[in-house]
């Protein structure tokens, strides 16, 4: 049975669930809220460019196909690649060069290859190839039209280098246990607001044709003008993300200056000090955690399940909503929608995080994601399943059975990617905490760098052998509804099992009577009452 903790006492209920923090610890607290907001801003934004260039530019079969062929090989690359320079370099480098190298593709993508992309693309090549071979049509669109394969690819990794592996571990690591429920719950606010406020700031750039000058060129919008109108919103798009980058780094900078020079970081820095003593690892080593933790696998069996799911059933829908919105600024205008309601509602449950895992425990909290994947899945299918009842839909609703999908999918996609991303981060990210500065940085790179590809990849895995054997999506949709629901089982049995080990892990750890540097009492027994609620 819970109680209530210290800080729940002295915040009141609503404090302690909307802004749970203590003045002493908004010198550390706001810079990181900062970052998180503008990285989550910049993902948002790429998630969606990069679906409506790739899907209305190839179509949705090719995604599994580039998940697979390109982007699993360019995740491990710059895991590697991210691995060798935090051996070699400090944190604070480290940061720098992963976030330019990736700001400095995207203004390469916007401002050379995408305007020069008819010229880059060897059109007659590959359809040469593809009267040749007609079962290769998928690897040969995807190596034809490569200035689009790597915006997708660098888009995606967005999200699981720069937030998971390079935020997330710097978090983890700056932050302390008895901060961590109060801090992670505001974080997961910010994430959801970031995202609102990307889908809103999209609809304003792509929905207004006269926004900035975007003036359609005579009394007509021919093809070719739709496409000049779409570069020049693409630019101002692109432009904002790289001046959010930017910006994550100069806070980064002024944080690395200002907050951890304070002397209660002195225990993280010996721990850097004696781990660079024992010598560099490797991505093997990497590895090794997983293999040989039992608990870590289970981290791992959550992320990877999460992605597999997310990929098998989002990609049917695209499928369909590709047919509904054959345009970029269209799909991209029907997609920031989904990121706004999305947005709005993690934002709403992130309200009461603190509370759900003061409450329930992070077994129960960390449940809800894979339990309201099941239901919101079932629901997208069971449309699928039963074309007999589309007529009855029609007559109720008077549409077509293609926008009724679309916005079944609309609902599965922002309930569940809202429950990742107030539920889900929050509690993945709180299992690290327990463990050693080691296991840390280098299981969260190999599970988050590579585990959540692994997921992605085996989705689209799952997707090109079901579209070697059906051609279509559509038919295959059967199968994949069969394979989501055994999934889903694995996950929840692999989530019960880490929360009985991160109840271990937190019951033996204590709360320091005092806040580091504040002089004001901490939050005494924490991890006693996450064991009792887990």
């Amino acid at each position: 049975m819970s109680s209530k903790t210290d800080s729940d006492v002295q915040f009141g209920t609503i404090r302690s669930s909307l802004w749970p923090i203590h003045s002493h610890e908004l010198k550390k607290f706001l810079p990181m809220q900062i970052m998180l907001i503008l990285i989550c801003f910049n993902y948002s934004i790429l998630r969606n460019l990069k679906d409506s260039i790739v899907i209305t530019g190839m179509g949705a079969e090719v995604i599994p196909f580039i998940k697979i062929w390109v982007l699993l090989p360019t995740a491990i690359i710059l895991t590697v690649i991210f691995t060798t320079l935090a051996n070699r370099f400090s944190q604070e480098r480290v940061i720098y060069i992963m976030i330019s190298g990736f700001l400095g593709f995207y203004a390469l993508f916007t401002f050379v290859l995408y305007p020069l992309r008819d010229v880059l693309h060897p059109h007659a090549t590959a359809l040469a190839l593809e009267q040749m071979y007609p079962s290769w049509k998928w690897f040969i669109a995807i190596c034809d039209n490569w200035v689009l394969t790597s915006f997708y690819v660098m888009s995606e990794l967005w999200g699981t280098i720069i937030l998971q592996v390079i935020f997330w571990g710097f978090a983890n690591e700056v932050t302390r246990m008895y901060e961590a429920r109060r801090f992670y719950s505001v974080f997961s606010i910010g994430s959801n607001l970031a995202a609102a406020l990307a889908g809103l700031c999209a609809i304003l750039f792509i929905s207004s044709d006269d926004f900035f000058g975007m003036d359609p060129i005579g009394s007509q919008i021919t093809e070719e003008n739709q496409e000049a109108i779409w570069q020049h919103k693409l630019s101002w798009l692109m432009g904002l993300i790289i001046f959010c980058g930017i910006v994550t780094m100069a806070v980064f900078r002024w944080t690395t200056k200002n907050v951890l020079n304070d002397a209660s970081f002195n225990d993280l820095r010996q721990i850097k000090k004696e781990y660079k003593a024992k010598g560099k690892q490797s991505l093997r080593d990497s590895f090794s955690y997983l293999k040989n933790s039992k608990y870590l696998i289970c981290i791992a069996i959550m992320v990877v399940s999460y992605n597999l799911t997310i990929n098998l059933v989002e990609l049917v829908w695209k499928d369909q909503l590709k047919q509904l919105y054959p345009y970029k600024a269209d799909y991209m205008t029907f997609m920031s929608y989904l990121t706004l309601s999305m947005g709005i509602v993690s934002t709403l449950t992130s309200f009461f995080m603190a509370n759900i895992i003061s409450r329930f425990g992070w077994t129960r909290t960390a449940l809800i994601t894979p339990v309201i994947m099941l239901i919101t899945s079932a629901a997208f299918f069971s449309f699928l399943f039963f074309p007999a009842l589309s007529p009855i839909v029609i007559t109720l609703f008077g549409t077509t059975p293609l926008v009724i999908a679309a916005y079944i999918g609309f609902a599965q996609n922002c309930f569940s990617k809202a429950a990742k991303y107030s539920v889900f981060d929050a509690t993945q990210n709180m299992s690290f905490i327990p463990l050693s500065h080691e296991s840390k940085l280098k299981g969260k790179a190999a599970i988050d760098g590579v585990g959540s590809r692994l997921g992605k990849s085996g989705g689209s895995l799952i997707h090109t052998g079901l579209l070697m054997i059906f051609h279509n999506l559509s038919y295959s949709s059967p199968y994949v509804a069969s394979i989501l629901l055994g999934v889903i089982v694995i996950w929840i049995f692999a989530t019960k099992s880490l929360g009985k080990q991160f109840s271990e892990l937190t019951a033996h750890q204590s709360e320091p009577q005092e806040l580091p540097g504040s002089g004001e009492p901490g939050v005494r027994g924490q991890e006693k009452i996450a064991h009792n609620n887990a």
